[in-house]
């Protein structure tokens, strides 16, 4: 059952970025750790991604992108983040 209060909703959303996240910053850390050449181009990798990201929220801030209320701005942030964090779950669980 999905919560009726917006806010709840976002916080549970956030919650659960952030565990997805955890995994992700474990993952790379391990191979951040390891001092290879794979792991100097994630290091690389990673802050490319967070300007990229970081950008593209801001258009979207921009033209109207992340909605009109508080709670769908918050909503679509989590949404945009959450993308990423997926993507780069799958991607270094498969490394």
């Amino acid at each position: 059952m999905m919560p009726k209060n917006p806010w709840l909703r976002a916080s549970l959303d956030a919650w659960s970025l952030a565990l997805e996240a955890s995994t992700v910053i474990a993952l790379r850390t391990a191979k951040l750790a390891a001092g290879t050449a794979a792991g100097e181009a994630e290091a690389r990798r990673m802050v490319r991604e967070k300007i990229e990201a970081g950008l593209a929220l801001q258009a979207l801030a921009l033209t109207r992108g992340l909605g009109r209320t508080p709670n769908s701005a918050a909503a679509k942030t989590l949404a945009h983040y959450r993308r990423k964090v997926r993507a780069n779950k799958r991607r270094l669980a498969k490394e």
